[in-house]
């Protein structure tokens, strides 16, 4: 390999095609006389084009259409010919240089076209130098030719992370591999289950049980996932109420003036609060839009007298981490928003009060059940309370800007929309051109990893498969021909 040229933080290299180099890779200028190693990442390649050269080609394809015989090439000149043709020019970024055992961004020298000496970088050796550390160690994938990339739950660990792409790319799967590791090392990990998939994790392929198999709780509503209203309080109820059941501001106080008599009263239930609200003497409007959100409340199948569920009670039984499955899959969309909204509500008092450990929390397509004002309490009073988020979503477009540029860690799978690329160039924390180039032709379930896991340093990872259960396929009618189903016969 050999530098042709370089232009501002562009540096392009031609390339043998027998030198096995991959778009993604590093690649390490080395100049003994500048004392340093310049880092490059390929991000593109292409030919090598020249006008001679096409001719050349366009002469040798005239030939062989109108000449009969037999090609004879003693001097190997059309091998050598061919050779060149082949010859293939990387583009690539600089990311650094190496200035004894350490990576820095600086660079201020340029390497030599005829001295320097190029050579592939390993990953393992990159994330050495950039300074990439921790204890827990996580297999992400490989990186490379046949590298396995390694990243550490310290970085995932007080940070807001959001894995991206088109349906189909990947998504779900690096969801649950990250998920199933976080709890091996001692983590809580709740997830709003969009789709019911993540229930898999508890059970291998092969139809054993998996390592997180007693580690993990699913929450179905009307189930397992009701709750009183002396365990979620006023607070919570009075946040169901005025973001998710849009009640009025005079209704909503003759709420908190009803909910503090019985309170007062030691009476507070569901049953209590429906009497109470049918025999109110208040404004006939105000109590009609009680009685409805009521009503609403009653029929969603959350809410119980005779049985609650305690979160706390949750962290007691699993005492070494665990994995808590929130099912949505099931429910109208209205009922998912409430479940949303008590359980965030309810997870920020309980951290609040130091009653239970810092969370990370998975949220699959979370703007189809989280309010657009949600998002910045989400990123910040969440956050400082101890709840660390990880979206997954197909449309980036969803989360806006002012979300993106906190994103401490991005995981960039395939996407060839104009506009979702264009929306993730502007918010990524590396230039377009590489985010443009390199996601639009990654392969299904390999993503562009930037951000802290990887040292702010993007790297191509195709993503590990898992030994438990990930479901989530979509299902196919004409593979389903097999299934029976009920017969209705008319009368």
């Amino acid at each position: 390999m050999k530098i042709v040229e370089k232009i501002g933080d562009d540096v392009s290299i031609i390339a043998l095609p027998s030198e096995k180099i991959l778009i993604g890779d590093y690649i390490v200028i080395e100049d003994k006389e500048q004392n340093g190693e310049l880092v490059v990442q390929i991000c593109d390649e292409r030919y090598l084009d020249h006008p001679s050269m096409v001719e050349d080609m366009v002469r040798d394809e005239v030939m062989k259409a109108s000449a009969n015989g037999v090609e004879s090439d003693p001097l190997q000149i059309n091998t050598i010919s061919h050779l060149i043709r082949d010859i293939r020019l990387l583009k690539c970024k600089i990311r650094g240089s190496v200035n004894g055992d350490r990576f820095t961004s600086n660079v201020s020298w340029l390497p030599s076209r005829v001295k320097a000496r190029i050579r592939k970088m390993p990953t393992s050796e990159l994330m050495r130098l950039a300074g990439q550390s921790g204890s827990r160690e996580i297999v992400m994938g490989e990186a490379g030719d046949k590298e396995m990339l390694h990243i550490f739950a310290e970085s995932l660990d007080g940070q807001l992370n959001v894995i991206t792409g088109r349906k189909e790319s990947g998504k779900s799967h690096l969801a649950k591999l990250l998920a199933t590791e976080l709890v091996k090392y001692g983590a809580y990990v709740f997830i709003f289950d969009l789709n019911n998939e993540y229930g898999g994790l508890a059970w291998n392929r092969d139809g054993s049980p998996s390592t997180t198999a007693d580690k993990s709780v699913i929450l179905s509503p009307g189930n397992s996932l009701v709750f009183s209203l002396k365990y979620l309080g006023l607070s919570s109820i009075v946040g169901l109420l005025r973001h998710t059941l849009d009640i009025p501001g005079a209704s909503l106080r003759e709420f908190i003036r009803m909910w503090k008599h019985l309170e007062a009263q030691g009476s507070l239930s569901m049953r209590s609060l429906g009497d109470f609200i049918q025999t109110s003497r208040c404004n006939e409007f105000i109590r009609d839009a009680l009685y409805s959100r009521f009503h609403t409340m009653l029929s969603s199948g959350l809410f119980s007298d005779e049985k609650s569920l305690k979160i706390e009670d949750i962290f007691s039984q699993l005492k070494n981490g665990g994995l808590v499955l929130i099912s949505l899959g099931r429910v109208s969309p209205l009922i998912r928003r409430m479940i949303v909204e008590l359980f965030l509500g309810k997870l920020v008092e309980l951290l609040e009060k130091r009653v239970i450990p810092p969370l990370f929390r998975f949220a699959e397509e979370a703007h189809l059940y989280i309010r657009e004002t949600y998002w910045d309490d989400i990123v910040t009073r969440m956050r400082h309370f101890g709840i660390f988020t990880t979206f997954i979503t197909n449309q980036p477009d969803a989360i806006g800007d002012e979300i993106f540029r906190q994103v401490d860690n991005i995981f960039l799978f395939n996407f060839t929309n104009d506009t979702d690329l264009e929306k993730l160039a502007r918010v990524t924390m590396i230039d377009t051109e590489t985010v443009k180039s390199m996601v639009r032709t990654l392969p299904q379930r390999t993503c562009l990893t930037l951000g802290k896991v990887v040292a702010n340093l993007p790297i191509v990872v195709k993503v590990s498969q898992t030994d438990a259960l990930t479901l989530g396929e979509t299902r196919l009618f004409f593979d389903s021909k097999e299934e029976v189903y009920p017969v209705q016969k008319s009368s």
